[in-house]
């Protein structure tokens, strides 16, 4: 005699094909959120490129300048600027030339850049100097000063730069904001009594200020 046979399966209800619906419409919900966030992360990704800035210093034997270059593709909003001479902070051009031994350079023409925006390819001429013996003292003592300044692209993402610090990979690092403005800022926006003035532009037709080693 044979044994007893195994129950056929039986069909799934409709309460079951509801529950595999929903499971479905679940799954298809969390993949299309997922599109939907991956595409909008590289739409910011893009963007991002887009207006990235990348200031650089340089100094330019050939036009007897200091500069500020932005080679970036965005524009440079600088936040904060700082200067120092043999790591010593200094509140402004005249007290650089100062520590620099340099007095009688104390009121060299200077531009603004504290508080300014950069456009790409962009130069700010910092500092620059009449002649080439004038220029050639500055120039010697050169090495001693550092600049440290904070900046953002126009997405409010922003950077430090420091030349303080040794190791040329640590010079850059982003940051989530600009610090706050302390007793060391260095107020090159302060009209000075005395202080000539010039416009920002530096001619043009010379060769290109040389960055510093990063």
């Amino acid at each position: 005699m044979d044994g007893p046979q195994a129950a056929a399966p039986q069909p799934p209800s409709g309460r079951d094909w509801n529950a595999v619906a929903a499971i479905i419409a679940a799954l298809i919900g969390l993949l299309a959120l997922a599109v939907s966030g991956y595409t909008a992360w590289l739409q910011r990704q893009q963007v991002r490129a887009e207006v990235w800035p990348y200031l650089q210093p340089g100094i330019s034997p050939t036009q007897r300048t200091m500069s500020l270059s932005n080679k970036g593709v965005g524009p440079a909003s600088v936040r904060r600027v700082k200067v120092f001479v043999d790591g010593r902070p200094q509140r402004g051009w005249p007290a650089v030339f100062d520590a620099l031994g340099l007095h009688d350079l104390r009121m060299t023409p200077a531009s603004t850049i504290n508080g300014i925006v950069i456009s790409p390819d962009e130069s700010i001429q910092q500092v620059g100097f009449e002649d080439d013996a004038t220029f050639a003292r500055f120039y010697a003592q050169y090495p001693r000063i550092q600049l440290m300044l904070c900046y953002c692209s126009a997405l409010n993402e922003c950077w430090v730069y420091d030349e303080r610090k040794t190791a040329a990979a640590a010079r850059r690092r982003a940051v989530a904001a600009c610090p706050a403005t302390d007793a060391d800022e260095f107020i090159d926006n302060a009209l000075l009594p005395t202080a000539p003035t010039q416009d920002a532009d530096a001619a043009t037709g010379e060769a290109p200020a040389q960055p510093k080693e990063e």
